[in-house]
């Protein structure tokens, strides 16, 4: 095993979105399912969670290399073999996201995308909170979203949740915090 060095892993852009990316989803959140019944702030809420995502699918390619997908997407045989050692009771010292931390990623903004796109094109047939793109698609679809949007805010409140689980587990039974590097940037990770 490797000595254990503390790096600067996450980029201040980085960490900057993930903190707007949880303000403003709880934001969104809150709005949608206790907000007023017009729907304004969610829609502008909704509106920086796509800016948001927009940036880190840019900066998943061209940001600093911990924050592209090419370092922390991994194939089967990665995750199973981080699996074998993840109920150990040690720190993981991994260099960034673990192979499942990325497919958590993946989910959280795949699930959030697919909340802003049928955000957009939903019509709830109140003439008041419609999606702003609802007219390009047709009115069967435009009733679907509807019922997809609130599918879509259900499983992202799981994510959320199980991103929250995964975050304690780290803490109290591997003694790991993962929430400090995304705060300071810096990370304990052990040298390969």
């Amino acid at each position: 095993m490797g000595a254990i060095d503390e790096v600067r892993l996450w980029d201040p852009l980085l960490r900057a979105f993930h903190w707007l990316l949880v303000l403003f989803v709880v934001t969104s959140w809150l709005l949608g399912k206790f907000g007023p019944d017009q729907m304004t702030l969610h829609f502008w809420s909704g509106y920086v969670v796509a800016g948001l995502l927009i940036f880190r699918l840019v900066w998943g390619f061209v940001g600093p290399p911990p924050a592209r997908f090419s370092h922390f997407i991994r194939g089967p045989g990665a995750i199973a073999g981080y699996m074998r050692g993840m109920f150990l009771r040690q720190p993981s010292y991994w260099p960034g996201h673990n192979p499942l931390g990325a497919l958590s990623v993946i989910a959280m903004l795949a699930a959030l995308a697919a909340q802003i796109t049928t955000g957009l094109i939903s019509d709830p047939d109140d003439y008041i909170n419609v999606g702003p793109l609802a007219s390009y698609v047709s009115s069967a679809t435009r009733s679907k979203a509807v019922g997809w949007h609130g599918l879509g805010s259900t499983l992202i409140l799981l994510l959320v949740l199980i991103h929250v689980a995964v975050i304690l587990f780290y803490r109290f039974w591997k003694h790991e915090n993962l929430v400090k590097p995304m705060i300071t940037g810096k990370k304990l990770i052990r040298r390969r």
